[in-house]
């Protein structure tokens, strides 16, 4: 395997980008739910997207998030829901507007103590740990990270009591709510503030 000619090396300007710019789209910036690039999609049981393009913003992570705590009220699904970020610019607000939607649907969170960074599996470990021979209240949870894409993506993914990355059929049905809720418009979409959330 050769080695990348930018290894070890600050990488030039023209790849970095301006995370100031970047929040501030995924706050300010509203996606055309008729537009298909701008809607909610998931791939491998996630959305993500980035704020510069408007295929990740404030209003696809409350739809997304109503849409899982709608999923969770179909299924019974009564235990807490684990929720975990990244380090991805987008991960933050992300994580602030899903607190806020779950709160506000009251459904206890786990978060990591001090807001800290929780990779993937942590989170499935949780559920599994939380799930050991419950056959009822059982818990799931959210990762807000775009795995492996470029730093100016966010994503969120959906993990069911399992543990593992949700079910097409799953991703099937919370992709479509969220989609109608980006149709109906995000302000029906109930939250509360961060610090009563937290």
């Amino acid at each position: 395997m050769a080695v990348h000619e930018l290894a070890g090396k600050k990488a030039p300007a023209e790849m970095r980008i301006n995370v100031s710019r970047l929040v501030s789209a995924y706050y300010t910036d509203r996606p055309d739910p008729r537009d298909p690039a701008q809607r909610v999609a998931f791939g491998t049981s996630g959305h993500r997207g980035s704020a510069f393009r408007k295929s990740f913003n404030e209003a696809h992570i409350a739809a997304v998030s109503k849409a899982i705590a709608d999923y969770r009220k179909s299924k019974q699904i009564t235990g807490p829901l684990f929720l975990g970020m990244d380090t991805h610019a987008l991960s933050e607000p992300a994580f602030s507007t899903a607190l806020e939607v779950f709160a506000a649907e009251k459904i206890e969170v786990m978060i990591q103590a001090g807001r800290g960074y929780t990779p993937t599996p942590v989170i499935s470990h949780a559920i599994l740990s939380y799930n050991r021979g419950k056959k009822q209240g059982l818990a799931d949870g959210v990762v807000i990270t775009p795995s492996h894409n470029p730093p100016e993506d966010g994503g969120l993914k959906y993990n069911p009591p399992h543990g593992g990355p949700a079910e097409t059929e799953v991703t099937t049905l919370i992709e479509k709510r969220a989609n109608s809720l980006l149709q109906e418009g995000i302000d029906k979409t109930g939250r509360i503030s961060l610090p009563k959330a937290l």
